[in-house]
């Protein structure tokens, strides 16, 4: 296909989250025809509303990693635990477990260390352009990993090493330098690693300014449900839609998150991908201002401070498609917070509604993202895990590349969506 005919392209994106947004924002300033097939425009449902608004460079360790088995076991003792596997005699969930415990090793994360680098990097840079392009703020002071014993800053020493050998910059710090970066609230900790290159914004702020570029540049949306594929013959020609409607295409990007399973499934495509829930809670008026987001290392809660709020967020429940809630589990991400910011207490988090959606988690930990096999239309991008809204920029960008025929500049074949048959 010529140059001058990629701009006539239409394409249909599936997925009306960050990922999906950010195809399609790339595809549409391309110039290509692009329309948007959301679920819930509002997002409410979605992985990325509510969650803790990171670009993370620093998460170059993918979830399946040596120790993650032995750790979630023990915490999934504990009701108020960061991690839950919920129990259920299900063959998707049985697939999922086994390819997990065959890549918790070194030498996946070895193996997978420089690609969620190089990907994470390229984002950072993309998100940058993007905030002063399209108008979002983009807070870029680090992020502190927290540590209050001494095996986890043991643990993150190991961590800053890998991360040094990558390009990547990190200062480990102690208890004097910790005030230095939060002076205005007692953080208990005993030192932790200040990540550089990470940041933070609001995640609504994010998705808007990609939804008003998409319009900007001529994309459409139309609110429902994809069932079903159109086809020409074995060749996928566009989407069918709950409503009724038929919205064809020359290329189809099934970016729908944990949704996008079902969709997959009709092109002969098993990808193994569990919903791993996640809740948060946003105070809107925190008694303590904090000026860097913040992982908590012994509570596994992320903390975000999003302009007069604060956002407090945590636990990974892999739990299907269910969104119910865990009061437990909430108990657990509030109690943690407060353990390492003790000016605020569990009265501040009284009559704030939870927050709960479902982060898209492949077994290895790393997104899919590629050609459907047997399918050259159709382009896949999920399964982003917890990096979903770090990586969307990156991912839009290489989305394009691959509907346009170019060459990426960052190998994929390790991100193929048909790589576990």
């Amino acid at each position: 296909m010529t140059a001058g005919n990629e701009k006539t392209e239409s394409v249909v994106v599936v997925g009306g989250g960050v990922i999906g947004l950010a195809s399609a924002y790339y595809l549409a300033k391309s110039g290509r025809k692009v329309t948007v097939i959301e679920r819930d425009p509002s997002l409410l449902s979605g992985g990325s509303a509510g969650n803790a608004g990171m670009v993370v460079p620093s998460h170059f360790i993918p979830l399946a990693a040596p120790g993650v088995i032995g750790q979630g076991l023990r915490w999934m003792l504990d009701p108020k635990g960061p991690f839950f596997l919920r129990p259920r005699i299900d063959i998707d969930l049985a697939r999922w477990i086994w390819i997990f415990f065959r890549h918790a090793n070194a030498k996946h994360v070895a193996a997978s260390e420089k690609l969620l680098c190089d990907l994470s990097l390229q984002s950072h840079r993309l998100h940058q352009e993007l905030s002063k392009g399209e108008g979002y703020t983009l807070t870029e002071r680090g992020l502190l990993m927290l540590c209050q014993s001494e095996k986890g800053l043991e643990e993150e020493t190991e961590v800053v090493e890998a991360a040094h050998r990558l390009g990547l910059e990190a200062e480990l710090f102690d208890k004097e330098r910790l005030r230095e970066f939060e002076p205005d609230a007692e953080v208990a900790a005993a030192g932790g690693v200040w990540w550089k290159q990470d940041c933070h914004l609001t995640p609504l702020d994010f998705t808007n300014a990609l939804r008003k570029g998409i319009s900007r540049d001529g994309g459409t949306f139309v609110e429902d449900d994809a069932v079903d594929f159109i086809r020409e013959g074995k060749e996928v020609i566009g989407v069918k839609t709950a409503a009724g409607d038929s919205i064809e295409g020359d290329r189809i990007v099934l970016a729908g998150g944990i949704a996008t399973i079902k969709l997959a499934r009709k092109l002969g495509l098993r990808m193994p991908m569990q919903g791993g829930k996640g809740y948060s809670f946003t105070l809107p008026k925190p008694r303590k201002s904090l000026r860097l987001c913040s992982l908590l290392k012994e509570g596994r809660v992320a903390v975000t401070p999003m302009g007069d709020s604060l956002r407090v967020a945590g636990t990974m429940e892999i739990c299907g498609s269910d969104t119910s809630v865990s009061p437990k589990r909430l108990e657990g991400v509030v109690e943690n917070f407060c353990r390492f910011y003790p000016d605020f207490t569990k009265a501040d988090f009284e009559g704030i509604e939870p927050w709960v959606g479902l982060r898209p988690c492949s077994p290895d930990g790393l997104p899919y993202l590629g050609h459907v096999p047997g399918q050259g239309r159709v382009i896949a991008a999920t399964g982003h895990v917890m990096m979903g809204l770090s990586l969307a920029p990156a991912t839009g960008w290489l989305v394009e590349k691959l509907v346009s025929g170019e060459a990426s500049p960052i190998g994929l074949s390790q991100l193929d969506p048909g790589r576990f048959g």
